[in-house]
């Protein structure tokens, strides 16, 4: 049915939020204000027409806009765009007990974003739709990176070489690094090889196993040149991680021993070794390797116990923390309960949190100031922009 209704607020989605008969529905690219005409179903709507449109609303700069999934905040002007995603971080502190401002908000789009993951259909290359499972074909996508203009034409290529697929680009500084994940069995990676020279890439993978190799995929983290490995974990922009590494050193200070949990390939504890010895510790092995590779051919840095670790089965305990002036924490999206339970009981000074999900950072928070830290320098990071994502850096000091 088709009603007429006035935007309230915005969900955590992005999308305006609307009343219609006692019941919240939710509109997708509306704003706050706005009186909109939409269908609406459920608790889903689709917003019609724009009846009375928000001084807010700006005109999006990708023509893909509001049919691809990949972007939800195109429509936003600054000061909205920036007051929405600071809230992503404040609202689930506030519900977590803790009165808590975000002191910064940080442009860490760079040059774009260095990484991406498209789909391969029958339908097209790209990202999903809004609100759909199905691909929304893509000639190009502005947020990256000059290196990643291609990955629609190889995506397609792919398609046509071994059917459906997810494929992730990372652009490195020897070229495109390709991992082709597919759930049909029958895919010969000998269809891919081709793709190799024609699209000059570095390395071709195919569910976890590499096909071809050109170069090594490698990227820079302060003195260091890292050989990523196959499907290892980046951060979205090389300006993100500049920025959050930057955070770390100077929250870190002086600090004399420090371990860096959930490190993954190092790019925090690559750059601190610069003045200090480190421990390093991640459950991604490969990761690990990588990282000890890049300390042994750097010249100039500190001795980094780098060590595979599960850290949420087998996190360092209190007494192992007490070795610590500072712990430096960048867990998934999952968060890191248990290790900072153990360290809510330690003496560890400083602990500096970087996470990229704004729940499970408030719930770890929470667990932190319970066992007795402050929390101070609270920063908003925006790599993933135009989304409703948003990565969050804090430091804990006892």
């Amino acid at each position: 049915m088709t009603f007429t209704a006035t935007i309230t607020s915005l969900g955590q989605k992005g999308e305006g939020v609307a009343e219609i008969d006692g019941r919240k529905v939710y509109v997708p690219l509306a704003l706050p204000g706005e009186v909109i005409e939409l269908d609406a179903e459920g608790g889903r709507g689709t917003l019609v027409s724009l009846t009375t449109p928000s001084p807010n609303r700006i005109e999006p700069f990708c023509p893909h806009f509001g049919a691809c999934g990949g972007c939800q905040l195109q429509h936003m002007d600054r000061p909205s765009y920036e007051a929405f995603k600071t809230a992503l971080v404040e609202t689930p502190l506030h519900f977590a007990g803790i009165d808590a401002k975000v002191g910064r908000f940080i442009d860490a789009s760079g040059n774009g974003r260095r990484r991406a993951t498209m789909h391969a259909r029958k339908e097209g290359s790209g990202y999903m739709r809004l609100r759909s499972h199905q691909v929304h074909d893509l000639d190009a996508c502005p947020i990256l990176v000059p290196g990643l203009a291609r990955a629609p034409e190889i995506a397609r290529a792919v398609m046509l070489a071994i059917g459906e697929a997810d494929i992730a680009f990372t652009a490195t500084l020897t070229g495109l690094d390709v991992a082709v994940r597919t759930e049909k069995k029958q895919a010969r990676a000998e269809r891919l090889m081709p793709l190799m020279g024609r699209f000059k890439l570095a390395r071709l993978a195919l569910n976890g196993e590499m096909v071809l190799q050109a170069q090594q995929p490698i990227v820079e983290m302060g003195r260091a040149r890292v050989e990523l490995p196959i499907g290892s974990f980046l951060q979205a922009t090389a300006a993100a991680e500049t920025i959050l590494a930057d955070y770390v050193a100077e929250a870190a200070g002086k600090s004399k021993a420090v371990a860096d949990l959930f490190c993954g390939v190092g790019p925090f504890a690559l750059r601190l070794a610069e003045t200090r010895p480190v421990y390093a510790a991640d459950n991604d092995k490969a990761g690990i390797l990588a990282l000890d590779k890049a300390r042994r051919f750097t010249k100039n840095l500190r001795e980094i116990t780098a060590r595979p670790r599960d850290l949420f089965r087998e996190p360092l305990t209190r007494y192992e923390l007490d070795a610590f002036d500072a712990v430096v924490l960048d867990p998934p999206r999952a968060g890191a309960q248990a290790q900072v339970e153990q360290l809510s009981m330690s003496k560890v000074k400083t602990i500096i949190m970087v996470a990229c999900d704004a729940k499970t950072f408030a719930r770890d928070a929470a667990i932190l100031i319970g066992g007795g830290y402050g929390m101070e320098n609270l920063v908003a990071v925006d790599q993933f922009v135009h989304s409703t994502h948003i990565e969050i850096a804090a430091t804990f000091r006892r």
